[in-house]
């Protein structure tokens, strides 16, 4: 995400290479995380016969992200010219959580969306699971509901490219309605969750199956890594309009895809023994803890570094992206100690479960996966 903000707030060029083009798949990668560690973390509860409790959960997602969440948010509200001068959508929209319904591109604080995405999955997994839980209904059904859900998601960015992505048979070069409807729209990106869950599904509803899938681990990686490319050349190669979006294949079916895609890695990560399971990346795990708050703050870190450094330095250099870059780990770091971490503590006295008192936690997912939904 970083590379891909640099692209569009800063440089105006691709400096990362198509990692600068593409990288707007990071959110993708985040839905794909959210989707197993909160599937994970509630259905590994369920499937051993513990009771979910409803006020426990929300209370633990909240103490989660709001904290960083409204100090970020208050900056842009209380400093708007100096984040980055363009007007913020009504305070309401991001209290709510729906800033990203029909949102339009450049406002201030605009990449809350996948905020807002996320915390209307958190509202609605946990229903669905229950709902599973006391109709009684079989593990096939489970999976019918997965086909069903994702098909709404492929026919609602069917819908309104249709409705909005033509004029005359052509692409209308307008990105308002395709970014408010399409890219940033709760129905047409809720189906890149699905894989994440559907993981922590099988693992939690299937153990004799999911032994067998996770003995093949660098298959899953492979198939992972040929998916990875072959979407990345979907979204590449000849089917972005400048000024509007992407086009009909890419649109319809290719989110999905990103998703699915993802989701063979996170498969392959889970899988002992696997290659990606043995990979250890010094720095990772600190990086994963600050992952959310770095999120919040790189992009407005950026936006008035680019306004405020010498004009004559190019932001392409590797000094100019070293400083951002810097910076904006600066800032994540601070925002995690200085707000997230105490709420933290506050969490695990208040609601150190999403189960009730009479049930045991599942175990808390490892810091190895930087998902914002971690924890």
């Amino acid at each position: 995400m970083f590379a891909n903000h640099y692209y569009g707030f800063v440089s105006e060029n691709p400096t990362f290479g198509f990692i600068s083009v593409l990288g707007w798949a990071g959110v993708d990668l985040f839905f794909v995380l959210s989707g197993f560690l909160i599937g994970d973390q509630i259905l590994s509860g369920i499937a051993k016969g513990r009771t979910l409790s409803l006020p426990a959960f929300y209370k633990r997602r909240l103490l989660r992200t709001l904290p960083n969440y409204w100090v970020v948010l208050a900056l842009f509200f209380l400093f708007p010219t100096f984040m980055g001068g363009n007007p913020p959508p009504p305070l309401w929209r991001f209290l709510t959580f729906t800033q990203n319904i029909l949102l339009t591109p450049g406002t201030a604080f605009s990449h809350a969306w996948s905020l807002c995405v996320e915390e209307q999955f958190y509202l609605l997994v946990p229903l669905l699971c229950l709902l599973f839980v006391r109709t009684g209904k079989p593990r096939a059904a489970a999976w019918a509901a997965f086909g069903a859900l994702l098909a709404i998601g492929i026919a609602a960015r069917w819908y309104y490219w249709l409705q909005y992505g033509l004029v005359n048979g052509d692409a209308s070069y307008s990105r308002v309605p395709y970014y408010g409807r399409i890219y940033y729209g709760s129905i047409s990106r809720f189906d890149e969750f699905l894989p994440g869950v559907a993981i922590a599904f099988a693992k939690n509803f299937h153990p004799a199956a999911w032994e067998k899938l996770t003995a093949r681990g660098n298959v899953w990686l492979a198939a992972g890594i040929a998916a990875v490319i072959a979407v990345g050349w979907l979204f590449w190669e000849g089917n972005f309009y400048k000024g509007y979006g992407y086009g009909f294949t890419a649109t319809v079916f290719g989110y999905s895809l990103v998703a699915v895609s993802f989701g063979l890695l996170v498969m392959a990560a889970l899988s002992p023994g696997s290659a990606f399971d043995r990979l250890r990346i010094p720095g990772a795990t600190p990086l994963a803890l600050w992952s959310y708050a770095f999120y919040l703050i790189h992009k407005p870190i950026i936006v008035i570094l680019h306004r405020e450094l010498p004009t004559d330095w190019d932001p392409d250099s590797p000094r100019t992206v070293a400083i951002m870059f810097l910076a904006s780990l600066a800032g994540g770091w601070l925002l995690y100690r200085l707000v997230e971490t105490p709420f933290m503590r506050l969490r695990r006295t208040i609601a150190p479960s999403n189960f009730t008192a009479a049930s045991a936690s599942p175990a808390e997912p490892s810091a190895a996966y930087p998902a914002r939904a971690q924890n």
